[in-house]
């Protein structure tokens, strides 16, 4: 079996959803900027990143900031719209492509870095995904892989919407919102065996379990 069967079937963001989501997240600059600064700090200076799935480009944004050689690519035609805008307007370049994370359009072993932020739990083939990463890593390189957990509660989202800093009607749609984003997300067993069908070793794999979700480290072995 590729993955675990859910209901959600990984379509892209596209018109006034993906603009609604463009202006929620801009909330989260600040995890955007840190991110950036430590991927930044984990790969090579001036080393080629790729982002899987980076709607508006917050975060490509900021690892283009600091020196760093990026590519994203996305399934929603809109995202790609809205994320070169914000890269035009931070005076940024990425290089912004079409694509989908189960084929990837990038070469063999031809980037230092891949991250994939709060989307992978929306992949209609997270183990093909996972393969992906492998393949257009160079030896030694690292892929990150952060999103929520299944394993995670509405006590551990409660905090998170509180520090949003909106209304109490709002509080109470977003804590709907993370409850339904919690019934898709995968448990962490999931994650260690998708990742040995996709070909990572046990060795090559690390993660840790946070409030809400978990990242992934993936460290692809010298040849």
């Amino acid at each position: 079996m590729d993955a675990t069967v859910k209901a959600y079937k990984g379509r892209g963001m596209e018109g006034s959803v993906a603009h609604w989501y463009d202006r929620t997240t801009r909330r989260d600059m600040p995890e955007y900027v840190e991110l950036g600064a430590r991927i930044a700090g984990l790969a090579p200076e001036a080393g080629e990143v790729l982002e899987i799935a980076p709607g508006p480009g917050f975060l490509s944004i900021e690892m283009a900031r600091r020196g760093l050689r990026v590519k994203a690519v996305e399934i929603s035609k809109t995202f790609l719209e809205i994320a070169a805008r914000n890269a035009a307007s931070e005076g940024v370049h990425v290089e912004w492509l079409p694509g989908n994370a189960a084929a990837l359009p990038v070469g063999d072993a031809s980037v230092d870095f891949v991250v994939c932020r709060a989307a992978f739990k929306n992949f209609t083939q997270p183990v093909k995904a996972m393969r992906e990463m492998r393949r257009v890593l160079r030896p030694g390189g690292t892929a990150l892989l952060i999103d929520m957990r299944r394993e995670a509660t509405l006590k551990d989202v409660r905090p998170y919407v509180e520090r949003m800093g909106v209304g109490w009607w709002s509080r109470q749609y977003m804590t709907l919102v993370f409850k339904a984003l919690i019934r898709r997300a995968y448990p962490l067993r999931e994650i260690y065996r998708m990742a040995s069908a996709a070909g990572w070793g046990v060795d090559e794999l690390k993660v840790t379990a946070e409030s809400m979700g978990f990242e992934a480290r993936l460290l692809k072995r010298m040849v």
